[in-house]
């Protein structure tokens, strides 16, 4: 399962990265609202994971996302998901039923961190200028 997790971000970012690409800087910083990001990471590691809740605006306000050039924003996203498509491939099978609590929410899986993840992913992609 762990393998199959890993292709489907693979893949994802693979189809989604020449569309990225074709975006401009003007046309890819036209202001939507608020961003939402995830995150994953230690869950393979321990029996349960326990991280804090996600405070999106400040940390898109502290990346300064809005300073930084399209075309490296898109680069730093593709390496950035290759790494964690490396890290998803390499979670024991066992690992991926890893209770996870993020903030005051109810425990979910690493599995379902993972999903979630290439699905918020693929929502963010569609909010941006020229998806078809």
């Amino acid at each position: 399962m762990a393998q199959n997790l890993s292709l489907l971000l693979a893949r994802t970012i693979e189809r989604e990265l020449p569309k990225l690409r074709e975006l401009t800087g003007g046309r890819a910083s036209i202001p939507r609202a608020s961003g939402k990001w995830s995150s994953l990471r230690a869950a393979a590691l321990e029996p349960q994971f326990h991280g804090p809740g996600y405070a999106q605006d400040d940390w898109v306000r502290l990346h300064g996302y809005q300073e930084v050039s399209w075309a490296l924003l898109v680069e730093v996203w593709f390496q950035y998901n290759l790494l964690l498509a490396g890290l998803v491939k390499n979670i024991p099978e066992d690992r991926l039923d890893t209770a996870c609590f993020i903030g005051a929410n109810p425990a979910v899986t690493l599995r379902l961190l993972i999903e979630d993840y290439v699905f918020h992913m693929q929502h963010h992609r569609d909010q941006l200028p020229g998806r078809t």
